[in-house]
């Protein structure tokens, strides 16, 4: 995928501040230490377009970004993390709900899961709700170069089962640090709105 413009659209937490672009738009969702705005940074070869944070949990807007003047990626409120109280994970899915339902513009959203772990009861429950809502459209396992090749394989296997993705769902391994698995993730993407990596 060539990157030739990305840029910050805006926050929003309600529908009201939802961006007007009439452009496709694949969401990124996880846990809230799972590397989100690393993903999306190093999709879209830019360092600092989304602003990562070390304290898990801070973002609480849905945060919009334009690539190409073609479509936008969406950086989601992170969910799990054990030290919000439980009713801010209980808020979460009720706001999720909302951008959901309301937002045509939505062509799927893509889950992030840590490579290194296991699937969370959180992300178990995460991935169902998509699946039933039919928004799935992918897994990716992150922070792959903490593995070697051989474990990222068999984690990636087991994240596929414990999931019970079907064949068909894609399912990448990929690592912002190294650039592992960056054009395998557009493909996704791209796949989602049905454009060309060359527009």
């Amino acid at each position: 995928m060539i990157i030739r413009s990305a840029e910050f659209v805006t926050s929003a937490v309600d529908p009201a501040g939802y961006p007007d672009t009439g452009l496709p738009e694949v969401a990124f969702a996880g846990r809230s230490n799972v590397g989100k705005s690393s993903l999306i940074n190093n999709l879209v070869n830019r360092k600092k377009l989304v602003k990562t944070s070390s304290v898990p949990g801070k973002t609480r807007t849905i945060n919009f970004f334009r690539i190409n003047e073609m479509m936008c990626l969406v950086d989601l409120p992170g969910y799990g993390y054990t030290r919000l109280p439980e009713s801010v994970n209980l808020a979460w899915r009720k706001f999720m709900d909302r951008y959901f339902r309301t937002r045509a513009e939505l062509k799927g959203v893509i889950q992030l899961i840590d490579v290194r772990h296991p699937p969370t009861a959180m992300d178990l429950r995460v991935n169902l709700w998509l699946r039933e809502t039919g928004l799935l459209g992918g897994v990716i396992a992150v922070k792959a170069d903490k593995l070697s090749r051989h474990r990222q394989q068999r984690s990636a296997a087991g994240i596929r089962k414990d999931l019970e993705l079907d064949p068909e769902c894609p399912l990448v391994v990929h690592s912002s640090q190294t650039g592992q698995g960056r054009e395998a993730a557009w493909d996704v993407i791209l796949g989602l709105t049905g454009q060309s990596g060359e527009a």
